[in-house]
């Protein structure tokens, strides 16, 4: 274990030494950027337009929901003016409802949640492979996420121009 650890500190060594003495070369050569991703994200219009679409679906839900939930409130004023024996039957139908409704609840938190992954996942691919597009057209070494750095130069900022290409992509497709 102990020559593993020199080995590697050893090479980490010789690493250092190297890439210190191609420092100058590569630093010359090397382009930089960053892209605030959550910025991208949360201001790209096929976003947006998602979240207005599942928050009508949530509200749709929610609807029914409530109509489920309406229907175990009456049940259950129903019940109350019953004798012990009709509260006793009608409590079993009330019963039932409230599972229909806790499992209306669960497949409808799961759907949405699913569709919200996935949507999320195919919008970060597209970011992703406008930011390789964009670096590759012009010449960057390197392209971070803004969240990684300690600091930034508000001219290696990609942020606006990626957004656009995507703005202006998703604009065209939809007409």
């Amino acid at each position: 274990m102990k020559k593993l650890l020199s080995f590697a500190l050893m090479a980490l060594f010789v690493a250092g030494l190297v890439l210190s003495g191609a420092h100058g070369a590569f630093a010359a050569e090397a382009k930089f950027g960053y892209v605030d991703l959550a910025k991208v994200f949360d201001e790209y219009l096929k976003t947006k337009e998602f979240d207005k679409a599942l928050e009508a679906k949530g509200a749709t839900k929610q609807a029914e929901r409530d109509k489920i939930v309406a229907e175990v409130k009456k049940l259950r004023d129903e019940a109350e003016l019953m004798g012990a024996k009709a509260k006793e039957d009608k409590q079993a139908v009330i019963d039932e409802k409230i599972k229909t409704l806790q499992e209306f609840d669960r497949v409808t938190r799961d759907a949405l949640r699913r569709e919200r992954d996935t949507m999320v996942r195919d919008i970060l691919k597209e970011i992703e492979k406008v930011i390789q597009d964009h670096g590759k057209a012009q010449g960057y070494t390197f392209i971070f996420n803004d969240r990684v750095l300690v600091f930034k130069s508000e001219g290696n900022d990609l942020t606006a121009p990626v957004l656009k290409v995507l703005n202006d992509s998703y604009s065209t497709k939809k007409k």
